[in-house]
């Protein structure tokens, strides 16, 4: 019989020059390897920062998230500056928010110089074409690692909160930022309603 998954602990590293260019690195290489959008950043992410390095833990990662989605700007770097904040304050921020965007801000000047002469290549076209099935893939696989501590903890509402917020948004088409503000309210809402159950007790 197989035990369940143990929530995974954070540790926050000791703060010093070999963290910050570990941290630089870190986002640096995550950076440069994603291809498809910020949620797969999100992925990877995840998987070196709370599985490998145990800098934060899932909880953390899912609020950074959010924080991240409901932001201005693109996720990858509002998930890099919030990590790199959590860990090592302003300093630690513009460590991670640099390590984000060097790569693609050297990568799409190289891209820029010969767009067009690969533009029409068709090799060039079909790679891109085969990156979105594994696209698709990791951005389920991050959807599944940050429900699953909902499934097992038998959230009802968030689950349910989650899926009222898919069929909206899908569906019906509602504009995403009337529903994350809902969806706010509504947590706070019951956020609230635990406290006061808690302080009756």
């Amino acid at each position: 019989m197989s035990q369940p998954d143990l929530p995974i602990k954070s540790k926050k590293p000791e703060v010093n020059l070999k963290f910050y260019l570990k941290l630089f690195w870190t986002t640096f290489t995550l950076s440069l390897f994603t291809f498809g959008g910020g949620f797969v950043i999100i992925s990877l992410m995840r998987k070196k920062m709370v599985v490998n390095l145990k800098w934060i833990n899932d909880e953390e990662m899912m609020d950074f998230v959010i924080i991240a989605q409901s932001s201005p700007g693109p996720i990858a770097l509002n998930g890099s500056l919030m990590v790199g904040y959590h860990l090592a304050n302003i300093p630690g921020a513009l460590v991670a928010a640099l390590g984000t965007v060097l790569p693609p801000m050297i990568i799409l000047s190289l891209v820029s110089l010969g767009y067009e002469a690969v533009k029409t290549n068709l090799w060039i076209a079909s790679a891109f074409h085969g990156m979105r099935p594994v696209v698709a893939a990791i951005v389920l696989q991050v959807t599944w690692a940050l429900l699953k501590p909902l499934l097992d903890k038998k959230k009802i509402l968030p689950i349910a909160m989650l899926l009222l917020a898919f069929v909206a948004l899908y569906f019906f088409k509602v504009n995403i930022m009337l529903v994350m503000v809902v969806c706010v309210v509504a947590a706070v809402i019951l956020s609230l309603v635990e406290i006061k159950k808690e302080g009756h007790k």
